[in-house]
């Protein structure tokens, strides 16, 4: 206690935030990552006129809140005040839009990556770039702004990611890490910066319009891992700290997107290595030894924060539907007046799934809150079904829900490992579903087919991540890997679980069912916006 309250008050401590799609969390951290205190924010999107959205005074109302809760808990934990700090790095949800004009004015609300707004644009570039473009990367929604002859386009001056936001706005620097980048524009991984050939190609397909302004001159400046992004300005101090007691000139590291701080906080960046971010959205990250042999629409091709080659297996959706239904079982359990806390819930219906039959007793789920590109859902519509000849109790209800939130998710693997080859030593698993030792991780392992492995350094997730590359600035003498591996995990306590035959053979009868009953969730889909519109 006295050895990290004196890092703190020496202004050695780093801090990360990370902005979740559900929470913002701030973590303060020693020069080794040792977690000295943390600060967090819920907040949730919102779906306007169809699209969704985050409003631009939540974002900074979120981050004053989370920054306040992380040194209301130093105060009361350590009897001091945060006055300095040897670096900061802000991450957040990858993907997205948000435009300005040159004098620095939002020109739309913040699209974010869990929009499926974009199909057309994504199909034209993918085809013009031959490189796949999903719906949520950034130049997918320029081009359909676009397409739609949006007016806000000839007042455009920048655009960037909501990390990349944040760090402008807090440094003045107009920046972005590599991992983040990728998912704005494609990325030469040789050059490690934008693809000038693909550059060329949008400037030309785009001409006719006429804008005012060139792709290359409004896209972040990218950066990666070690280099110094800029430093907290004054008037950045005052936004991020209102009290006026955090300094300014300390210095940043690249904003990063949560695919890359999700790699970093399970030391997932070498080759053959991967880890699987799940919330929200899942997502798979495998960073590749060689390009694969052709494009894939359920693959996107992005990079670690130090420009290394990787595959993304995405899905929209996760956690969404299983945490509506465990939030109805407690609304249940409160009518009887039994009141029970949030995580008990959960362990004890995600333990009671591993009772359930191997193929959830012919139960199926489809847990699409927003829609899932894969799939070709532009929107969602939850449905659960039970057939009459299914063998409908709790366990099987539950397990065919945690076989649901990685089902959209398993299509893209499959690509890799039985199409393309993909050679995985094993999978790190973080977010809020592997919580429950050994049940997520169990399930996961028997679908993917490959060992899952769990840290105990992982629980912070994102913020955590970033606050390691933020730490990382001092250590740059070294590369990524070995800081990683010789400073950060030298004693780390890891679990890997193993697949289980009969577990593999149940949910490969689950995808199945799950395949051939699609046109269900499209149909409800489809007749859901008939009576949205």
């Amino acid at each position: 206690m006295r050895k990290a309250r004196s890092i703190i008050e020496n202004g050695e401590a780093v801090l990360g935030i990370e902005f979740g799609s559900t929470r913002i969390k701030a973590v303060l951290i020693d020069n080794i990552g040792t977690i000295l205190a943390t600060g967090i924010f819920d907040w949730e999107n919102h779906l306007k006129q169809g699209i969704w959205i985050y409003h631009q005074d939540e974002i900074w109302s979120g981050l004053q809140s989370a920054y306040l809760n992380l040194s209301d808990n130093v105060k009361e934990k350590y009897q001091i005040n945060i006055e300095n700090l040897s670096a900061i790095g802000i991450s957040a949800m990858m993907h997205g839009y948000l435009p300005f004009n040159n004098k620095g004015k939002q020109l739309v609300d913040f699209r974010t990556w869990r929009n499926n707004i974009t199909q057309e644009a994504s199909k034209k570039l993918t085809t013009l770039f031959q490189y796949n473009i999903p719906q949520r990367w950034s130049i997918a929604h320029l081009y359909q702004a676009i397409l739609n002859n949006e007016v806000h386009l000839n007042e455009i001056d920048y655009i960037t990611t909501l990390s990349g936001y944040i760090h402008w706005k807090l440094t003045n620097q107009k920046v972005l890490g590599i991992g983040d980048a990728s998912g704005m524009f494609p990325i030469d991984i040789k050059k490690q910066s934008y693809d000038e050939n693909m550059l060329n190609l949008f400037e030309e397909y785009i001409s006719n319009k006429k804008y005012p302004w060139k792709i290359k001159e409004i896209l972040p400046k990218v950066l990666v891992a070690g280099d110094i992004a800029g430093r907290l300005t004054e008037e950045g101090a005052k936004l991020l700290d209102p009290s006026g007691k955090l300094h300014s000139n300390i210095p940043f590291c690249p904003p990063e997107g949560d695919a890359g701080t999700g790699m970093v906080a399970t030391n997932s960046i070498k080759e053959k290595t991967g880890n699987i971010s799940a919330g929200t959205s899942a997502f798979t990250m495998i960073v590749l030894k060689d390009q694969l042999s052709k494009v894939y629409e359920e693959l996107d091709m992005v990079t670690t924060p130090t420009g290394k080659l990787v595959a993304m297996a995405h899905s929209n959706n996760c956690t969404s539907d299983i945490n509506a239904w465990i939030s109805l079982f407690g609304e249940c359990l409160q009518q009887f007046g039994v009141n029970i806390y949030s995580e008990e819930l959960y362990e004890a219906l995600f333990l009671q799934a591993l009772k359930g039959d191997n193929n959830c007793g012919n139960l199926l789920s489809y847990g699409f809150y927003s829609g899932e590109h894969n799939l070709g859902l532009t929107s969602g519509c939850p449905i659960f079904i039970h057939p009459t000849n299914s063998h409908f109790n709790l366990s099987n209800f539950m397990r065919s829900h945690i076989y649901s939130a990685f089902a959209a998710m398993k299509l893209g693997i499959d690509i890799l490992q039985k199409q393309e080859n993909v050679n995985i030593d094993r999978i790190f698993g973080h977010g809020g579903i592997f919580k429950t030792a050994g049940v997520a991780q169990k399930i996961l392992a028997s679908a993917l087919n490959t060992p899952i492995a769990t840290m105990n350094t992982a629980g912070e997730g994102g913020a955590w991540g970033i606050a390691l590359l933020a730490n990382y600035i001092n250590e740059n003498r070294v590369s990524l890997e070995y800081y990683l591996d010789n400073k950060i995990f030298t004693n780390t306590d890891i679990s890997v679980m193993q697949p289980d035959k009969a577990l593999i053979q149940g949910y490969e009868d689950y995808m199945n069912r799950y395949r051939k009953n699609l046109p269900i969730i499209k149909k409800a889909v489809e007749l859901n916006q008939l009576n949205y519109n």
